[in-house]
């Protein structure tokens, strides 16, 4: 990567730094034939797992099953960064994480508070991701399509990708 941004030297960082920044994405399950769809997401550096909460009378809570392949995106909200992750998606127990990610933006769709029944939570400890890098800058973006539509020779720069092996770092 040619850097970005200071924080751009380290993408795990940077995505993790994102996933903080932007509350939500789109989540699919590989193979369920559902469109993705927008969550809420909870994001782990420490663990690299995204958590996710959803009712259990769910299509999505269907599709995960006993586990699954998940799929998951987010753009940044200034355009910068766009990310692309995948892992294993299961359906967690753990009532003490749940209850660590509860907030009354959750609450607001479980009456029962973290022991409702119908509250689940899905533990996604990621495999992967890819990122795209960009400025963000318009302008920057204008120059770099312009110069490549004259110049033949020219491709546009107009931001860094990296893929993150996750199974690798740990």
């Amino acid at each position: 990567m040619t850097g970005r941004k200071d924080s751009d030297s380290d993408p795990a960082r940077r995505l993790f730094s994102t996933l903080a920044d932007t509350p939500t994405g789109m989540l699919g399950i590989e193979g369920s034939g559902q469109h993705m769809q927008p969550m809420t997401h909870f994001a782990d550096e420490a663990t690299q797992t995204l958590w996710f909460i959803t009712d259990r009378g769910t299509d999505l809570a269907a599709a995960v099953g006993s586990g699954g392949t998940a799929h998951f995106t987010v753009t940044s909200d200034d355009h910068e960064v766009f990310a692309s992750m995948v892992g294993p998606i299961t359906q967690s127990e753990n009532q003490g994480k749940l209850k660590d990610l509860w907030s009354p933006m959750v609450g607001a769709w479980f009456e029962g508070g973290p022991e409702d029944p119908d509250a689940l939570l899905l533990e996604m400890p990621l495999q992967q991701a890819s990122i795209w890098i960009t400025s963000g800058d318009v302008l920057k973006f204008g120059y770099e399509m312009a110069k490549a539509a004259l110049r033949r020779d020219a491709k546009p720069d107009i931001g860094d990708h990296v893929v993150i092996d996750f199974r690798s770092a740990a």
